[in-house]
């Protein structure tokens, strides 16, 4: 039993047998659907969602769980695991209230169980760069690495990790209300692949291509240019409902980088609310 618990959201669209073996807890966004209310992986799982995504006539929305989510989720910990040290790793809060309703939820439980220490981060960016965060953490609390040690290494991860990714449309972002700084690519995207990024917690655009194709090339060479040719990284490709996708780009990535470690990831409904059902990227953070 580690000493400290890794406590995340469903946001992080880690692979289920991750969070099980590395003893990760999460909690489920919320997805409204006409008068539905689903939980994120819960009540509604990806498959039955991206199938259902293009027929919506309207968008669903989406919320973070609430401080009484996460309080629930760190009191469980402390009193059936007897686990007093917390690290609660949350998406970007400049597009999400998790990070803040961790916040509210730490301070109470403060008060209802004093010797419990909850540390919450925010990793001010979002998929699978939150879940590298979360799985280098789980990784290292495994090993019995003190609470200051863990938080180390997400801080050193923080400004790493890097999302590109691609999708037919912007449409989903845009009508979600989460295109950051890329707005202004919506109207022209005709039969263009855009590629876009996170930068300082805010979605940002990266150019655009005509095809997937030399959509992924781009990102190839993007990766390249940071951590130079055969560079050694890890890296997860995401995906919503394209997994074939996601595999076309793993094969041209290995071929020009060296992959230290490789997960393949589906992107959660609540994160798929706002990509849409066809994105396929990659998240990465080069290793020295």
């Amino acid at each position: 039993m580690p000493k400290i618990a890794i406590v995340t959201d469903s946001c992080a669209s880690i692979p289920e047998m991750l969070l099980t073996s590395l003893n990760i807890h999460w909690v489920p966004y919320y997805i409204h659907r006409g008068s539905e209310v689903l939980r994120d992986l819960v009540t509604i799982q990806r498959e039955e969602f991206y199938q259902w995504l293009p027929t919506a006539k309207e968008l669903p929305t989406t919320a973070s769980p609430g401080p009484g989510d996460y309080l629930n989720m760190y009191e469980k910990i402390a009193l059936e695991e007897g686990i007093t040290d917390i690290i609660s790793i949350h998406m970007t809060s400049k597009g999400s209230g998790a990070y803040q309703a961790a916040k509210t939820a730490q301070s109470i439980a403060g008060e209802s169980i004093p010797c419990l220490r909850i540390e919450v981060i925010d990793t001010l960016n979002v998929s699978m760069c939150h879940g590298w965060m979360v799985i280098e953490a789980a990784r290292e609390a495994l090993t019995g690495k003190s609470m200051a040690e863990v938080v180390d290494v997400i801080i050193r991860l923080k400004p790493i990790c890097r999302m590109i990714q691609t999708a037919d449309t912007l449409k989903y972002l845009y009508m979600g209300g989460r295109i950051g700084k890329a707005k202004q690519m919506v109207g022209t995207l005709l039969n263009i692949k855009p590629l876009i990024s996170m930068e300082d917690g805010v979605i940002v655009p990266l150019g655009q291509a005509r095809s997937r194709l030399r959509a992924y090339q781009l990102m190839v060479e993007k990766v390249e240019a940071v951590v130079g040719r055969m560079g050694k990284i890890k890296v997860a490709y995401v995906h919503a409902a394209a997994l074939e996708e996601a595999e076309k780009l793993r094969g041209m990535v290995e071929t020009r980088l060296t992959c230290i470690e490789t997960i393949i990831a589906e992107l959660s409904p609540a994160l798929g609310v706002h990509t849409g059902p066809g994105t396929a990227g990659l998240c990465y953070y080069p290793l020295i």
